[in-house]
């Protein structure tokens, strides 16, 4: 047995970790509080200067035993643990997340759902260059049952003296080829004054990965009642790119579909790197759809279908592949575009893998 000295003193120490315990809990009660404020005003969670403040006044109180270097490390993993409090609360709340709506979001379009008990396939080239290509493009995709045309009007290219796109010419050309091929059409915006034209002339807005944090782009696309493509930013994680998508659908429009589209990594012998975890992640934590882009994630023809079946075998809702006529004289990303027999050889392998919902 213990003396009686000791004992007390362990039972002083017990009454004061409870105390300890209760002003923590207390703490952590108005944190929360505050991180609810912030939203509300759009303020960041992290403080540093206020956090430098309230630091130097606990350091400038302190009488001992404790020196400062400890009495700062203790209460910086206080406030550290108050701000993942406040990343948490905030995460709970999201609409985005499976928290809030447990089952899947399905978009339905013109009798097509993506998100659905079907895989859904997007194709096209990755440039609309004229009404004739596009028409090949069209008459090809649809007589091997793909409903879904993709073609970019707006281009974001790397260098400013690369093919920019036809702009409003290859909006109509898309619109007038979906309606003589019963298609439902798909192209990039990237500027907030595009939004309400590109709305007359196209069924889905893609938002591509330069564009994943264009807030303003965010917000426009959630005042529009059309569907969003939201593709992943090259070096953004999961979590921003459901906060990304989390902007459109606060905004009011809940038809968001996610797309993973390869990271920027050390990796040269691809083009960008697929990130098939992000796949079940994405579908485990957010309700909406999930789709993988098989040509920019890998930049390479001969590795297209095995990534195709990966993401299927990943849980992906569906994929997305570019197709050209004639690849050799493209405009833009004439190295990862399939001709149509290679297209056709890609559709028919993942259909007979059994992981394509048919």
């Amino acid at each position: 047995m213990g003396s009686p000295d000791l004992d007390s003193l362990r039972k002083m120490l017990d009454d004061i970790n409870q105390q300890l315990l209760v002003l923590i809990s207390k703490r952590a009660e108005i944190v929360q509080e505050i991180g609810r404020e912030k939203q509300k005003q759009g303020i960041p969670r992290f403080d540093p200067v206020r956090e430098s403040v309230m630091l130097e006044e606990l350091v400038s109180r302190n009488e001992g035993p404790f020196d400062d270097a400890t009495v700062r490390y203790l209460f910086k993993e206080i406030f550290k643990a108050s701000l993942d409090l406040q990343q948490k609360e905030q995460k709970k709340h999201l609409l985005v997340t499976r928290k809030r709506k447990s089952e899947d979001t399905v978009i339905r379009i013109k009798g097509i759902e993506i998100g659905g008990e079907k895989s859904t396939i997007i194709a096209g080239p990755c440039t609309i260059e004229s009404y004739e290509q596009m028409r090949q493009v069209a008459a090809t995709l649809k007589s091997l049952g793909v409903t879904v045309l993709r073609g970019g009007a707006f281009k974001s290219r790397t260098s400013p003296y690369d093919f920019q796109g036809l702009g409003l010419e290859g909006l109509q050309i898309l619109q007038r080829i979906a309606q003589e091929f019963d298609m439902i059409t798909m192209s990039e915006i990237m500027s907030v004054s595009d939004m309400e034209i590109a709305s007359q002339y196209i069924d889905i807005i893609e938002i591509g990965a330069k564009n994943m944090q264009n807030f303003s782009l965010l917000k426009a696309a959630g005042n529009y009642q059309i569907p969003v493509l939201l593709k992943r930013g090259m070096s953004a994680t999961l979590e921003e790119l459901l906060l990304s998508a989390e902007y459109i659908v606060n905004c009011g429009n809940n038809q968001v579909i996610l797309m993973e589209r390869g990271i920027r990594t050390y990796e040269k012998w691809t083009r960008n790197t697929l990130d098939i975890s992000a796949v079940p992640i994405l579908k485990k934590e957010s309700h909406l759809p999930v789709l993988v882009d098989v040509s920019h994630s890998t930049g390479r023809k001969d590795i297209v279908i095995p990534c195709a079946k990966a993401a299927l075998a990943a849980g992906a809702d569906g994929l997305m592949v570019e197709v050209h006529p004639d690849p050799s004289i493209a405009l833009s990303d004439a190295q990862q575009q399939l001709d149509f027999a290679q297209f056709t050889e890609f559709l028919n392998e993942v259909k007979r893998s059994g992981l394509f919902r048919q």
